[in-house]
């Protein structure tokens, strides 16, 4: 049975990966779409026709997020390999190794102008990295458990993270400094975004919850528990008003924050539901889960009036009282009807055409070195010469060689002697990185002791006068 007009539909499915599908991203105009797996390697997906697919080898372990440029001329990766991988996406799959993490990196994110990348990591560490100069910037500590997750706000000004220790925290990235805390004592909270004005950040939380709350007033503005089972990732629409989740439960539900409801259920994945995005436009979006599945989704629901929405959708869906604003303390969930709680869309029955051939991947050779490639050799993927990353490749290959940039075949006949000094130094770098993040923290010890003292001998003083 077809769907009506307004409800999101299943466009097709893509199958390429051979393991859980960890990560999915589209470009600024939702013509690639970029995912990544267990299976340690990313896919770059053309949309558009003839549709044709690229994967990118270099990660040692599974790979856990991916994540577009703004502009979209470079890709970051975060790896259990410990890593973050800088990536210029074309046939000669040059990328640049970031590292500093001693554990796991479980989410990377890019700034609004694309000159920083932000990594959280299991080794309870967010680092934030310079995209240009491809080196650490500053590392904010104050997580006690391992981080899942860290992303900046829309103006680049603050950052936000969430962890295993039950806690989502608001950075000032000019100060360098943990300005809020929000607590979650139910669970722990497993991914975090900003809402697209900045305003609120949402969290998807391992007790099956998802939460909204305003950072200006402190306050929880929404709770939903519409799962069965732990929120693994969330995605805002660009317009701010729908939020889509995805739920080791195997669905994803789409919320109305307008009305405060849910009203979608939407299947197609067989099993737990890892990654969801919505394009940049919301016209799309894509999901990815441990089938290894990726599934490509027509938005719809966007198009029309919002009373619209609500008089088609009045007679299919079980609408219940949302919670009030004001409902924060005690900070009860909004519960819905188990029986009757959205429409639900079942590609099996509205889409003819899930069984479209998937598209011919080509395997990409990846080079440890990022250089600028030849434009005329790019065949469909984009020239990545205008972007940060590609104009600091090229400053570095010009101050080496004074011509022209080196090509990916010359790169290749590096002695396994410089590569062994290369791998040394990167060792020491590694070392001199965990040093300087012990010091900072040492110092930050010592400050706050010297602050302590100078007031204790300040009230001697006052009960001396006194005296």
């Amino acid at each position: 049975m077809a769907s009506p007009l307004e409800d999101p539909v299943l466009i097709r499915p893509f199958r390429g990966h051979t393991a859980a599908v960890t990560g999915v991203a589209f470009d600024a105009n939702a013509a690639e779409l970029v995912t990544c797996s267990v299976d340690r390697l990313l896919i770059l997906w053309k949309l558009r026709t003839p549709c044709n697919a690229y994967r990118f080898s270099g990660h040692a372990e599974a790979v856990t997020s991916v994540e577009f440029s703004p502009d979209g001329r470079v890709l970051a990766s975060a790896s259990q390999d410990h890593t973050v991988r800088l990536w210029i996406p074309c046939i000669h799959g040059e990328s640049s190794v970031l590292k500093g993490h001693t554990a796991s990196v479980r989410s990377v994110s890019f700034s609004h102008d694309g000159y920083s990348v932000v990594s959280a990591s299991n080794d309870k560490l967010i680092k934030i990295w310079s995209v240009c100069y491809q080196r650490l910037l500053f590392t904010l500590f104050q997580h006690t458990g391992w981080v899942c997750c860290a992303k900046f706000s829309p103006d680049g000004r603050i950052i936000v993270s969430c962890g295993e220790d039950k806690s989502i925290k608001i950075w000032d990235t000019r100060n360098k400094i943990c300005i809020n805390t929000f607590s979650d004592y139910e669970g722990f909270p497993t991914f975090v975004d900003f809402n697209p004005s900045g305003t609120c950040i949402a969290s998807a939380g391992s007790n099956n919850t998802v939460k909204l709350w305003d950072i200006r007033t402190n306050k929880l503005l929404q709770h939903f528990k519409v799962h069965r089972a732990g929120v693994n990732c969330i995605s805002f629409h660009p317009s701010g008003n729908y939020l889509i989740t995805a739920s080791s439960d195997g669905t994803l539900k789409i919320l109305d924050l307008l009305g405060e409801r849910l009203i979608y259920t939407l299947h197609g994945h067989k099993g737990p539901v890892l990654c969801v995005a919505f394009s940049k436009g919301g016209e799309n979006f894509a999901s990815g889960g441990v089938d290894a599945q990726v599934l490509l989704w027509k938005t719809n629901f966007d198009t029309l009036d919002y009373e619209e929405v609500l008089k088609h959708n009045f007679r299919r869906t079980h609408i219940d009282d949302p919670p009030h604003l004001l409902d924060v303390y005690p900070r009860s969930c909004h519960f819905h009807d188990e029986k009757i709680t959205s429409v639900e869309v079942d590609p099996t029955f509205d889409v003819p055409d899930i069984q479209t051939p998937d598209p011919v991947i080509i395997d990409i050779r990846t080079s440890s070195y990022i250089s600028t490639p030849d434009v005329g050799k790019s065949e469909e993927l984009p020239s990545p010469s205008a972007s940060p990353l590609a104009r600091s490749s090229k400053r570095k290959a010009e101050s080496e060689s004074g011509s022209a940039v080196l090509s990916v075949e010359q790169h290749r006949g590096i002695s396994s002697s410089v590569d062994w000094a290369l791998d040394h130094i990167v060792g020491q770098l590694e070392m001199l990185t965990l040093t300087i993040s012990v010091l900072e923290e040492r110092l930050t010890c010592t400050e706050d002791k010297l602050k302590e003292c100078i007031k204790d001998q300040q009230k001697m003083l006052l009960k001396g006068k006194q005296n």
